[in-house]
């Protein structure tokens, strides 16, 4: 099926720019020449534009390289470079020498079947991860959690294999930037994001362009759906916490679709009384429950994610529920309250 390339031999680094990890993924793309590259289900701008951008680095190196998800690329990000080029599939096959997985806290995020038998037969697996709680599943394991998107752990990657920045690459280290901080709301943002963004400046990207695209080429479907969303919006805590649901239900009947509704959580924090956001939705056909939460502040999201078996960030997190039903819906709301509670002693 494969060859494992190089020696299966684990190499774990925690850090920014961490020299022995980078050292490592240097030498397996170097000897590589076929690589997959996969990410969590549902993908975000930060799981796209980090695929991309190292699979674009890749291609000016005369790689071979295979982008494969379980689902397929958000509509606002369709017309990105390369996302055209991206399968998806629920399974995948075939002879890589390297599988490269992206912000995957385990091999099963991805919901694609098959990368077990990669790590089975010995294959090297590069697991780059900023998010806590990773298992550490691959030969070689590097976890940021300093970085504000995995998109600036790729950027040490594309540096440390010798490929300049151009306008293509950078045009996906923004996206992963832009999408994974709320524009610059949320997460570990440092002198590093900023300095990131200088480089991708410097590539003559169109940063307001992509912002556009991102965020302003809604259909009528997600203003109804706003509408809608936000009429049913319940408030709790003294109006603390912003409680969003969401179904198929009301999807279709507003005409949106699943793609343009992940920063729609954001909104409710641009009040200056909501700390905290809970958006629930119902996982169509299979009974689960998708949990989103956002906050500001020294109110921490991410540990209530994780007592669900999720993670995130400390102002953005998430995790899915396996039931359905009020009295979860009401427990979580009840931690959030509590969370909101120890915030302010």
């Amino acid at each position: 099926m494969t060859q494992p390339l190089p020696p299966p031999t684990a190499t774990t680094a925690t850090g920014p720019t961490d020299a022995p990890a980078l050292a490592r993924i240097r030498e397996v793309v170097a000897r590589g020449s076929r690589f997959l590259i996969t990410s969590h289900a549902r993908p975000d701008g930060d799981s796209i534009g980090s695929q991309l951008a190292f699979a674009l680095a890749l291609d000016r190196l005369g790689k071979s390289w295979r982008v494969v998800n379980h689902d397929r690329v958000p509509l606002q990000f369709q017309p990105f470079p390369g996302a055209d080029r991206v399968e998806v599939a629920a399974t995948v096959s075939g002879a890589i020498d390297a599988l490269f997985v992206m912000e995957c806290g385990d091999l099963s995020r991805p919901g694609v079947a098959g990368l077990d038998a990669y790590q089975q037969a010995g294959c090297a697996i590069v697991n780059v991860d900023h998010h806590e709680g990773n298992t550490g599943y691959g030969t070689v394991n590097w976890f940021d959690g300093t970085a504000a998107a995995c998109g600036e752990m790729v950027a040490d990657i594309i540096d440390a294999i010798g490929v300049p920045l151009d306008r293509e690459i950078a045009t996906h280290l923004y996206l992963t930037v832009l999408t994974d901080t709320g524009t610059f709301r949320h997460g570990p943002i440092t002198s590093r994001t900023f300095e990131l963004c200088r480089r991708v400046a410097g590539t003559g990207v169109d940063v307001a362009g992509i912002w556009r695209q991102v965020y302003e080429t809604a259909t009528v479907g997600r203003l109804r759906l706003m509408g809608e969303l936000f009429t049913r919006m319940r408030l709790e805590a003294g109006g603390r916490l912003a409680v969003l649901a969401m179904d198929e239900e009301l999807l279709r009947a507003t005409g949106a679709n699943y793609d343009e509704t992940d920063d729609l959580i954001n909104m409710p924090l641009r009040s200056k009384d909501v700390e905290a956001v809970a958006m629930f939705k119902s996982v169509d056909g299979t009974g689960a429950l998708r949990v989103s939460l956002r906050s500001r502040g020294e109110v921490d999201v991410r540990e209530i994610a994780r007592r669900y078996g999720g993670g995130g960030h400390k102002n953005a997190a998430g995790f899915t529920a396996p039931a359905n039903d009020q009295p979860t819906r009401d427990r979580i709301v009840a931690d959030v309250v509590a969370t909101l509670g120890d915030a302010r002693r």
